[in-house]
């Protein structure tokens, strides 16, 4: 039994949520940009990497921490190379104003933060509209 229309949903629900990925690591690229060209920098270090429960995938997390020029304590999650590890002494760059939200991990020896943003905007946006395409495809036809 097919329901009529299920099509289009989950094609329009796939458009959403790519297309929605792709604002917010849109808008993480350009903070990462802002604060590499004029935020402050600081040591900090890789406190935490975390990994799939049950090791259900290879996907880590990567859990940073500094203090900001006033003494203040932050930790962080970034994107990390895989030869980052707990302990691994790291340069922070951020916005004095938003520590917490603009925060980043400059100069990680793999990709630059830049390249990362970039590569999920460009995957997640190539996504969206390849699922619109589809879906207009669908609705209108080929020709």
């Amino acid at each position: 039994m097919e329901v009529p229309g299920a099509g289009y949903v989950v094609l329009a629900l796939l458009v959403a949520l790519f297309g929605a990925l792709s604002w917010k690591y849109a808008r993480r690229l350009v903070t990462v940009a802002r604060v590499l060209r004029r935020g402050v920098r600081a040591q900090g270090e890789c406190v935490r990497v975390e990994t799939e429960p049950y090791h259900r995938s290879d996907a880590r997390r990567h859990f940073f921490a500094f203090r900001t020029a006033d003494g203040t304590p932050v930790e962080f999650e970034d994107l990390a190379g895989w030869s980052t590890t707990e302990g691994t002494r790291v340069t922070v760059t951020y916005d004095p104003h938003d520590p917490q939200g603009t925060a980043t991990v400059a100069g990680r020896g793999s990709w630059s933060p830049v390249l990362q943003s970039l590569a999920l905007v460009a995957g997640c946006g190539m996504a969206a509209l390849g699922f619109a395409v589809l879906l207009y495809v669908e609705i209108f036809g080929s020709g």
